[in-house]
């Protein structure tokens, strides 16, 4: 695939560089010859060690301070750069988590308009899409969806109110700056770490395994490996027709029980949470949506299962799960 702006090493960044999307979109885009600048919190920490020994760092990637809330770090992290990739994001359901995210999001539009970057691509969240108490069963969702901002509110999910903020605020940003904008909408990202510390998807996965989440919710959810994110980052940045559109990333949906029961499945021999927290209540079923969008630009999917043999088994090399004395050592796929 040819790169949009026609420079096989052309200089792009990456903010939240070193997080778990960051570091796979930063990978794919040295494997694709890509020069990259990633920005990082802290340029002495050792949790940025990761990146410095992927494929093609020595030669073609910077790492740089940046904070999305300082408007001149980020003019000094995208001077020079085609392209960004605005992937760096908080989680959590702190009150105060929604100006900092629409903030920052401004702040990283008007420095990379301002720097004369061409196209910046926003990861955004499935949670600025399907939380809607009004959306209909039979609804196919799909990327013209957004969330219920009071519903949101009212019932304390912060981070969704975060990301469907920041998100439009980088649109209307966007339009007024002349920046060309693509944002990718991934559900829950699970699959193998780059980086060592445990990432939140991830640890959920851990939690479930070892049983120490006492239940699971009657709830659906969409997964999305974490490579197939960052397949689809770089597929909206280099195709020329992506911008201005979003794309929502997602393998497969289903009901916690029947992840559980993967689970399980393909790790028989650790002390898997089994209970539900709505024991004898209907399961809620999963509702329909639409990757179409993605599909057309070439994403295909990585298949559940296989992703989620590889979270663990990632766990385990990363230290965060320990191979049990019974059973085998690697369940097979």
């Amino acid at each position: 695939m040819a790169s949009y702006f026609g420079n096989e090493e052309e200089l792009v960044c990456v903010t939240g560089a070193g997080g778990f999307i960051g570091s796979w979109v930063v990978k794919l885009l040295l494997l694709r010859g890509y020069s990259v600048r990633g920005t990082v919190r802290d340029l002495a920490d050792g949790k940025n060690a990761h990146l410095l020994a992927l494929e093609g760092a020595d030669n073609r990637l910077s790492l740089c301070r940046a904070d999305v809330l300082n408007y001149d770090s980020l003019s000094v992290a995208f001077s020079g750069c085609n392209g960004v990739f605005h992937v760096a994001s908080p989680v959590s359901n702190d009150p105060d988590l929604v100006p900092v995210a629409v903030d920052g999001t401004r702040n990283v539009i008007r420095a990379a308009a301002d720097a004369g970057v061409r196209r910046v691509v926003f990861t955004s969240s499935y949670g600025a899409v399907h939380m809607d108490p009004n959306r209909s069963p039979d609804d196919v969702v799909d990327e013209t969806y957004w969330s219920d901002y009071e519903f949101c509110k009212r019932t304390g999910n912060i981070y969704c109110c975060a990301k469907m903020m920041a998100e439009k605020t980088a649109m209307e940003e966007a339009a007024m700056r002349g920046v060309e904008l693509a944002v990718v909408v991934p559900h829950v990202t699970i699959g193998p770490a780059l980086q060592q510390a445990l990432n939140g998807s991830n640890n959920v996965v851990l939690k479930y395994i070892m049983g120490t989440k006492a239940a699971y919710p009657n709830a659906v959810a969409g997964y999305t490996d974490v490579r197939d994110v960052a397949r689809a980052h770089v597929l909206v940045y280099e195709r020329p027709g992506a911008h201005g559109q979003r794309y929502l990333c997602i393998g497969e949906m289903l009901h916690r029980a029947q992840f559980i029961k993967m689970l399980q499945g393909l790790f028989p021999h650790y002390p898997v949470t089994t209970k539900s927290e709505d024991d004898g209540k209907p399961m809620v079923k999963p509702y329909k949506f639409s990757t179409q969008r993605l599909k057309d630009l070439g994403l295909e999917y990585t298949p559940l299962r296989e992703s989620l043999f590889e979270t663990v088994i990632s766990l385990q090399q990363k230290g965060h799960l320990l191979l049990l004395a019974t059973g085998p050592k690697r369940a097979r796929l």
